[in-house]
């Protein structure tokens, strides 16, 4: 009879205290005060989410067992030329290695790359990853109703291909859908809700995502509340269509909101492959279903749809906050997390923490967060 004094009745690990975030959305305050006196926003008509805090963060974060969170720079405006796009994107650059270096092990950051602004774009991932340490670039799902993986992008993505980049992703609105949804003006879309990671087409682009004539809405519904997941849905499509995890086989490219309604539409979409055009053989869909990630920012549904379709070492902890406000990650997010029936404890530590420390390595020097009383 073994000797249960000797028996190790510890709990297993589940990562909770060492949650690394892949979904945490940062406006810095040097860009929006830069932007104030370009006149391109108003502080007070921005959202709560676009004045982000250091210590708030830092707060959401012992609160919720995150040690790290991943910055997703957002820059909520609409530039006139690609010199102030460049400078608006150098600013939040500095801001977010200064989070970084100010609190080492709490914060890192993803470079923004507005696709419509090849240079800027190409610019900023060299100085965001090659010079800044930036784990990571982040993009948007469409610009100005060019979707991720159309061949326009190809030149950036073979950059991005060479360095083995993390590309993480993140919906806006429907091409075409504008403030009719009640943005206010300077507050780049949203609807008062979740924002893009730039909130706002590049340089001479257009009306781009977030704007134009004839947009439709439906009243009294935000747009990130079931448009950002069809946003999220028609990206991954897309680059399914186009074959851009075969054509870029080295990228590793992060779906936000649980794939949106990818997952759910799986079948739907294998079965009608062929309706494409041109036609897309199922092996196809199901196989770059099993090579995206897949984010919990949402709060996300229960697990099991997504499990059926991806693999559990390909999903990451989201928190989403600020835009989800940290009642909401704390009350509501966490605890469906913790008590979905389809996730085992080893499923919870690798999503709250060792798929992002195999995919992004430079996150493993990240500790536990303090334990709040």
């Amino acid at each position: 009879m073994p000797d249960i004094a000797h028996l190790d009745l510890a709990p297993p690990d589940d990562g909770s205290r060492s949650r690394i975030d892949v979904h945490h959305h940062f406006c810095a305050p040097e860009w929006l005060e830069w932007a104030e006196g370009q006149g391109l926003a108003h502080r007070k008509a921005l959202p709560p989410w676009a004045r982000w805090d250091a210590a708030a963060a830092l707060d959401l974060m012992d609160r919720a067992g995150i040690a790290t969170a991943v910055l997703k720079p957002m820059l909520p405006a609409r530039y006139a030329t690609s010199a102030q796009l460049r400078e608006a994107t150098a600013i939040t650059l500095r801001a977010a290695a200064e989070v970084a270096d100010a609190h080492p092990g709490r914060f890192a950051f993803h470079a923004p790359l507005f696709l419509d602004d090849p240079e800027v774009a190409r610019w900023a991932l060299r100085s965001g990853l090659d010079e800044l340490g930036a784990v990571g670039v982040n993009v948007t799902a469409n610009y100005g109703g060019i979707y991720l993986g159309d061949p326009s992008y190809d030149p950036l993505f073979a950059e991005l291909d060479e360095r083995s980049a993390v590309v993480d992703t993140h919906p806006h609105n429907l091409p075409g859908v504008g403030l009719a949804g009640g943005t206010p003006p300077g507050a780049g879309p949203g609807a008062g809700g979740g924002p893009g990671p730039n909130a706002g087409p590049g340089a001479g682009h257009g009306p781009g995502p977030g704007g134009g004539p004839g947009a439709v809405a439906v009243p009294g519904i935000p747009h990130f509340l079931c448009d950002f997941l069809l946003d999220t849905t028609r990206a991954a499509l897309n680059m399914i269509h186009k074959g851009t995890l075969d054509r870029f086989p080295n990228l590793s490219v992060i779906l936000p909101h649980a794939g949106g309604f990818l997952p759910h539409i799986a079948t739907r979409v294998q079965a009608f492959a062929g309706a494409l055009t041109p036609p897309v053989d199922p092996a196809m869909v199901r196989d770059h279903l099993l090579r995206f990630y897949y984010d919990t920012a949402g709060p996300m549904s229960p697990a099991g749809t997504l499990l059926a379709m991806a693999s559990p070492d390909r999903i990451l902890f989201g928190s989403d906050w600020p835009a989800c406000p940290s009642e909401m990650v704390a009350d509501i997010a966490l605890p469906a997390l913790a008590d979905d029936p389809a996730l085992t404890p080893a499923h919870q530590r690798a999503i709250n923490r060792d798929n992002a420390v195999r995919l992004m390595p430079a996150l493993a020097a990240s500790a536990p967060a303090p334990v709040r009383a």
